[in-house]
């Protein structure tokens, strides 16, 4: 039996994974969504929250999928804890190389309160994907986001994250999907794809 966790992105809550959730529940998959308050902590208190979340597991498998911010989470929890059940990693969005945004966005009045806690994690990045765990990128190239309000990036987006702040050393596949930020949550194409690669190990580039 596997599990599969997922982890939503800076401002929202665990109802904005409810698409994927239900996509892949009606697949036959179980599914568990972690919600916290984004702002509040740092990254390290997130990914301490999300172990506690996690528990002890009484499956095989246990997979994590994050949006945006939640793949920081992830990524961050798997660097302090090594005592989970096998299983795959697929970040959607997630600007593992510190976000762009976030640095224009600190000329407006008020982006510290915007980002809380979070913000100094926001603009770091991570150098491998995690060993021990095979990992994946779903990277958006429709730009529709945050990033249009204080300037998009002079290169492919998905509106908030770059395409080249997604890329990690030693990601087992990634993939590239006409979708916005946001719609990383709605289509059901990228269902499709996280879930190839949660079997398989690798999306369908076909």
């Amino acid at each position: 039996m596997s599990e599969i966790i997922l982890v939503h992105g800076l401002w929202i809550r665990a109802w904005s994974m409810s698409a994927i959730a239900k996509r892949l529940r009606d697949k036959g998959h179980v599914v568990r969504s972690f919600s916290y308050p984004t702002r509040n902590n740092t990254l390290e208190g997130h990914a301490d929250e999300l172990r506690v979340f996690i528990g002890q597991p009484d499956v095989a498998r246990l997979h994590l999928v994050g949006h945006s911010m939640g793949g920081l989470v992830i990524l961050k929890m798997l660097s302090r804890y090594d005592d989970l059940p096998p299983g795959r990693i697929v970040l959607m969005g997630t600007p593992v190389k510190g976000s762009q945004v976030v640095k224009r966005m600190e000329i407006l009045p008020g982006h510290k309160v915007m980002f809380g806690k979070a913000r100094e994690d926001l603009l770091k990045g991570f150098a491998q994907a995690p060993r021990e765990h095979q990992t994946g990128m779903i990277s958006g190239t429709r730009p529709v986001g945050l990033g249009r309000i204080v300037g998009s990036p002079d290169e492919p987006s998905d509106g908030t994250v770059a395409v080249s702040e997604t890329n990690l050393e030693g990601l087992k596949d990634r993939i590239k999907m006409p979708v916005g930020h946001s719609g990383l949550l709605l289509s059901a194409d990228v269902v499709e794809q996280l879930e190839q690669f949660l079997i398989h190990g690798s999306f369908n580039h076909g």
